[in-house]
């Protein structure tokens, strides 16, 4: 594989620092997306190497597949009481380690198996940290009966701008089978509001509003370096 520059380094960078974090023994989660792809490539390198013994699940049939590639054995979430730690990635990240997620339509998965972790360590690149959320639409995950009722009734709660995310002509489907659409609004002023007002929504199966999730962030840049970026309260 060509060494990465750029975003693609930073995003290495922090992938190599959260594996500092892992313990053997250690139950773990696997994000998803381009960060967490990263991590999953390390980990299974440093396992194949003989020096790492943990047992880990995956948020998606993407992170599941290239886990496999990588020769990581991967166990079904509900084989744990509770993971130690969950790795991933995330679309937006404000100083309160506040996140966006969902920009690879993972996020109804990724926000369960993040809540059964004590930890949630976030990887990223240094684009991902903004002052507030809301610049990268908010994806919001919508069972398909009723779909278009259902997104009435979140222009109700968002005022947003609502793109219906599609794959060429028909609308995308996450792997639980439900529509995601993406809900632009530029600037969340009040995330716990919003993220109460979605919940409150029939039909949504889930938003991509990770809050008071995260214990710490890794960041990487595009020079080689990480920083750990921990919540402003």
């Amino acid at each position: 594989m060509t060494e990465p520059t750029g975003k693609e380094l930073g995003k290495k960078t922090a992938a190599a620092m959260a594996l500092d974090h892992l313990q053997p023994g250690m139950a773990v989660g696997l994000g998803s997306g381009s960060t967490a792809d990263w991590f999953v490539r390390l980990l299974g390198a440093r396992m194949r190497e003989g020096g790492l013994d943990i047992a880990c699940t995956a948020t998606s049939k993407r992170t599941e597949m290239l886990a496999r590639e990588e020769g990581i054995a991967l166990r079904p979430l509900d084989d744990f009481d509770r993971l130690d730690l969950t790795v991933d990635g995330a679309d937006e990240i404000d100083p309160r380690l506040d996140l966006i997620k969902g920009g690879g339509a993972c996020h109804l998965i990724e926000k369960i198996v993040a809540s059964a972790s004590d930890t949630l360590i976030v990887i990223a690149d240094d684009s991902k940290l903004v002052p507030v959320l809301g610049a990268f639409p908010l994806p919001v995950e919508i069972a398909t009966l009723g779909w278009q009722t259902t997104i009435r009734r979140i222009a109700e709660v968002t005022g947003d701008v609502r793109l219906v995310r599609r794959g060429g002509d028909e609308p995308v489907l996450t792997d639980e089978g439900n529509f995601v659409i993406d809900c632009h609004m530029d600037r969340i002023e009040n995330a716990a509001a919003l993220a109460a007002g979605l919940n409150a929504v029939p039909g949504v199966v889930e938003h991509g509003l990770f809050l008071g999730m995260a214990s710490r962030a890794l960041i990487g840049a595009a020079d080689g370096t990480a920083r750990e970026v921990l919540p402003v309260s």
